[in-house]
């Protein structure tokens, strides 16, 4: 079974993806011919590294005119957050357990 955050870590192991992403979050929104412009990837590329973002709920777009406008979907980023939390609590267990036995194996 697919979880939530595998997609999006999929999604995101892309440099180029990531980098797109990363671009909408910081700067807005952004049309393709925007994102093209910084993306070192032609424009068939940027358009379709936009729809597996767009699949993966990173994304959402919005048209005017004849010009789409894509922007960041931050709260699609909760399965990650939630899995780095778990993680972060899991090893800070571990951590802590290993500090104690290290004070035991002073004493």
């Amino acid at each position: 079974m697919t979880q939530p955050h595998d997609v999006l870590f999929r999604t995101l192991a892309d440099p180029t993806r990531r980098a797109i992403f990363e671009r909408l979050c910081r700067d807005g929104a952004q049309t393709v011919v925007a994102l093209t412009a910084q993306a070192g990837v032609s424009q068939p590329a940027v358009s379709k590294h936009l729809g597996v973002l767009k699949r993966a709920g990173l994304v959402h777009d919005r048209h005017e005119g004849r010009q789409t406008h894509y922007s960041a979907q931050l709260g699609a980023l909760a399965p990650l957050i939630d899995w780095t939390n778990q993680m972060g609590g899991f090893w800070q267990d571990r951590f802590d357990d290993l500090e104690d036995l290290l004070k035991r194996m002073d004493q």
